[in-house]
C-alpha cells in the first residue's frame, strides 16, 4: 500500500485535536513483515510491538502552506535490526492507545532500508505533496 493520511487523522484534522504546527508528532520505522497496514487503524496501539524498529525525536521545523504539510527530515541515529520497509506519523499522546496515527509512508527516500547499525535520516519528498497534502 503507497503513502496515506489515516482516515481517524483526517477526522482529529477537521475537528481541530490533531494540530500539525504545535502538537508532539514523530516518526516511527516499521518492519511490515510484522505490520498489516489497515486505514482502519487509529492509534499506536493497532500495530504490533513486534513492527516497531525505532522511534524519531519529535519532528522539527513543520510548516503548512495551502494545505501541505512539511517538516525537517526525520533523524534516527544508529538503526539496527530488521528490515525498514515503511514508517508511521503519529501524534504522542504518551500511551499506545492514546498516541494517533497520522500516516502511513513507504515510500521515501531511503526506504526500503537495510539497518547497518549507521544512522538514517528520511528525507521528504520535495515535490508539491511535500510528507502529506490535504
Amino acid at each position: 500500500m503507497s503513502n496515506f493520511l489515516y482516515p481517524a487523522a483526517k477526522q482529529l484534522l477537521l475537528e481541530g485535536s490533531l494540530n500539525w504546527l504545535s502538537d508532539p508528532i514523530y516518526a516511527i520505522l516499521l518492519d511490515t513483515k510484522f505490520y498489516t497496514v489497515s486505514p482502519n487503524h487509529a492509534s499506536l496501539a493497532d500495530i504490533q510491538e513486534q513492527a516497531f524498529i525505532a522511534s524519531s525525536a519529535i519532528l522539527t521545523g513543520r510548516t503548512t502552506v495551502n494545505g501541505v504539510a512539511d517538516a525537517d527530515d526525520a533523524n534516527f541515529g544508529s538503526v539496527k535490526g530488521s528490515m525498514v520497509r515503511a514508517l508511521v506519523l503519529v501524534k504522542d499522546g504518551g500511551t499506545a492507545i492514546q498516541s494517533k496515527l497520522i500516516a502511513y509512508i513507504d515510500t521515501a527516500l531511503n526506504l526500503p532500508y537495510n539497518p547497518d547499525g549507521r544512522n538514517l535520516t528520511i528525507a521528504w519528498d520535495q515535490g508539491p505533496s511535500r510528507i502529506f497534502s490535504l
